[in-house]
């Protein structure tokens, strides 16, 4: 272990001197007494260690002892991360808060993988296999899911299994199986290993997506799909209801595994995702939602150093679920507050700033983590996914600053809020006058096994809000009587997609979730009424009757779906437009 001493601070960032070999990105250890505050080498220059340190720096002063630790920051992974509470460091929560009390204290770490409980583990490759690194020795249950025990992912080349270990109940950190490498040693594998958080966790062959991931959300869907392995983003101004968002995706999206990174959030926030997530139910199984997630909990009131490395070590632990073959959602809210702890950084480094004072290599540190998502085949035949989404929050909504557009170039999905349409109630608040997706062909396809002319449709609908959006923009200058019944009809009819369709309520039992099976009946009665050519005798009319009719096919998303009420309902706007 190599040691050394500061010689400068500051702030967070230690001008650390020592003897010996120490690289980039190395763990080191500041001693405060009986304390050892945890850092990571950002820098190097000659024997002069620039370490940033995760924690308030209270108390370090000129000739504190530092120790390096000899390898990277890294991930604990094994069976028991389901159902975690961590922080960007990956300590349990709820462990340090019964260690330290309500506040937590400074150089408190703990395992994040209980070492006391016990795991079935049932074998699945057998004595002389020849095995290379995420190929599984075996397995336990993990909930619902059968989580792989996996050759390490550190562990390069070929390995011949000398010995597995039979059926039965085990802790994490026993021997399952023995091997021999290629040069004739014996290797241990055990149920949990590690992984470096700033690498990308990849082994198998990356594929092209093919599935849709249902969200339950209508606007999203029907006009600005995402599929299962791709990217997205959620801009807005605050209060316009991008958290909100990112908490309707964790509850309703269709993928196995979730997980949530808080990052840099307000804590009321995060409280409220703790408090309300152990009491929902997953939509899709009826199991408890907290089964198949895991949280990361980075708050505004936590110390920032530690903020960057919140959204590498959630996106490590998703690529670890990934690689058994999983359909994994990573949300990271919000990757301004990580921009800004990488401005913070490279501030005290004293590197040339770019746009903004980020720093000039911020596009590429966005790029590589939106990167990290995709389909993987691994080498049994499964597919495994990861998707990942993140908001942004730009200052007073500005989308031309340099975070949003470094995203936007990256993602295969923007979806836009608007402070407008938020102040307007009308939720979600995704303007899709601003938003698009590049899975839309891609999606369409998929559709059309369905529902013959899907695409056709659904960019029919989006051009119906384009030509409804320039029509209100025309009468507001020259009033209803300035324009012909034939625009008139055309602005009531993107209304009433707007209202009936695009919007729905959070509140609502029924609406708030919304299956691809109810959405597809729904989509193609909102068509029937755009091709209908509606003759009326004045403006009057015209707009009594589509406020009638649009109330109507509102009032059905709050209707159980195939009732007797909701087919009555059905059937009696059919009949209305008729």
């Amino acid at each position: 272990m190599v040691n050394g001493k500061v010689a400068k601070a500051f702030g967070n960032l230690l001008h650390v001197e020592f003897d010996g070999s120490v690289k980039q990105g190395e763990v080191a250890s500041v001693h405060i007494g009986n304390l050892g505050l945890k850092g990571e080498v950002i820098e190097i220059a000659g024997n002069i260690a620039k370490v940033q340190v995760f924690e308030d720096t209270r108390g370090i002063r000129l000739g504190t002892p530092v120790s390096f630790a000899g390898h990277l920051l890294e991930a604990e992974l094994g069976p028991g991360l389901l159902t975690s509470i961590l922080d960007g460091l990956q300590n349990p929560l709820e462990k340090v808060a019964d260690a330290t009390g309500l506040f937590l204290a400074r150089g408190v770490y703990i395992e994040p993988l209980d070492r006391a409980k016990k795991w079935d583990f049932h074998p699945t490759a057998k004595e002389g296999d020849v095995v290379r690194r995420g190929d599984a020795l075996g397995y336990t249950m993990e909930g619902r899911f059968h989580h792989q025990i996996m050759v390490p992912f550190a562990r390069f080349g070929e390995y011949r299994l000398t010995w597995m270990i039979k059926d039965g109940s085990y802790t994490i950190d026993t021997v399952v199986a023995k091997a021999i490498d290629d040069r004739g040693e014996e290797i241990s594998f055990t149920m949990v290993q590690k992984w470096p958080v700033k690498m990308p966790l990849c082994e198998g062959e990356k594929t092209k997506a093919t599935k849709m991931m249902d969200t339950g959300e209508r606007i999203i869907d029907t006009q600005f799909p995402v599929m299962k392995g791709g990217t997205f983003c959620a801009p807005g101004p605050f209060g316009a209801g991008k958290t909100v968002l990112q908490h309707h995706l964790s509850k309703y999206s269709s993928v196995d595994i979730v997980v949530v990174v808080a990052c840099g959030e307000r804590a009321g926030e995060v409280v409220e995702v703790l408090r309300t997530f152990p009491h929902l139910t997953d939509p899709h199984t009826n199991d408890p939602l907290m089964q198949r997630t895991v949280i990361i909990c980075n708050t505004s009131s936590m110390p920032v150093a530690a903020r960057e490395a919140s959204i590498y070590m959630g996106t490590t632990i998703a690529e670890y679920y990934r690689q058994m073959g999983l359909d994994v959602l990573l949300l990271a809210d919000s990757t301004s507050r990580w921009a800004q702890a990488m401005r913070e950084m490279s501030g005290r480094l004293e590197e040339i700033p770019g746009e903004e004072a980020f720093p000039a290599y911020l596009a590429s540190r966005i790029a590589a983590f939106y990167e990290r998502a995709g389909v993987v085949q691994l080498a049994s035949g499964q597919i495994g996914s990861l998707t990942i989404g993140g908001t942004v929050s730009p200052a007073g909504g500005n989308f031309e600053e340099p975070v949003t557009q470094a995203t936007l170039s990256v993602v295969g999905a923007f979806l836009g809020l608007s402070r407008a349409r938020s102040d307007a109630r009308r939720y979600p608040a995704i303007d899709p006058l601003i938003s698009w997706s590049k899975y839309v062909d891609d999606v369409s396809r998929i559709f059309e096994a369905k529902v013959e002319g899907w695409g056709k449709m659904v960019k029919r609908s989006l051009k119906f809000l384009f030509d409804g959006d320039e029509i209100g923009k025309r009468m507001e200058v020259v009033g209803e009587e300035g324009i012909t019944m034939h625009d008139l009809i055309v602005y009531l009819k993107s209304e009433l997609y707007e209202f009936a369709y695009l919007q729905q309520n959070a509140f609502d039992k029924e609406d708030a979730y919304c299956s691809l099976e109810r959405q597809i009946p729904l989509f193609l009665l909102v068509q029937e009424i755009f091709e209908h050519k509606f003759q009326f005798e004045s403006a009057d009319v015209a707009r009594a009757f589509f406020l009638e009719l649009q109330n109507d096919v509102k009032n059905m998303n709050f209707m159980p779906f195939k009732s007797e009420r909701y087919d009555r309902a059905f059937a009696r706007i059919r009949e209305k437009i008729k």
